[in-house]
């Protein structure tokens, strides 16, 4: 049985160039992995609710690239892009992240995935080039974002394992 804390998404603040994002998912990592480098499962969870995630480019291997649109509800629009410095499936992502409407602020992301008991815990470290960024990261709203953007992660997992299973039947 899951812990409150366990399905909670914890953001700590480990330096002045850091945020440490925590979450732990009911599904083992190999399930988890292939859901974050999956594009036609992208546009299931990544984002807050209410918006429209498009992959336009999603190429996950060293050195390969991504960019995501966001769309509102409104119709306003933003991009999200960066480049793939290391996958180990279904251990790490190292990634740089960047929002477009902020060019030039790129975060370097490092995803980690530890199983246990079929469980996966998904830690993201990122790491910004001075504290302005970092701060200007947490003052954007991200927090909130992505609290939501985790749960509609969880919620396509419980789809993703409940489609395994009646398949496996």
């Amino acid at each position: 049985m899951a812990t409150a804390s366990s399905t909670t998404t914890k953001v700590t603040l480990p330096s002045d160039k850091e945020i440490l994002i925590t979450r732990e998912f009911d599904a083992p990592r190999d399930v988890v992995f292939k859901a974050m480098t999956d594009p036609n499962l992208i546009p299931r969870w990544w984002g807050p609710r209410g918006y429209t995630t498009i992959v336009e480019k999603m190429d996950v291997r060293p050195g390969g690239k991504y960019r995501f649109l966001h769309r509102t509800t409104g119709g306003e629009e933003s991009a999200f892009r960066g480049e793939y410095r290391e996958v180990v499936a279904p251990e790490r992502i190292v990634q740089t992240f960047e929002w477009e409407p902020m060019a030039g602020h790129i975060s370097v992301e490092t995803a980690t995935f530890t199983e246990q008991d079929g469980r996966t815990l998904l830690t993201t470290r990122s790491v910004f080039a001075s504290k302005e960024d970092r701060d200007g990261m947490i003052q954007s709203g991200m927090e909130k974002g992505l609290r939501e953007t985790h749960d509609r992660f969880a919620e396509l997992l419980v789809d993703l394992r409940t489609q395994d299973r009646k398949q496996t039947r």
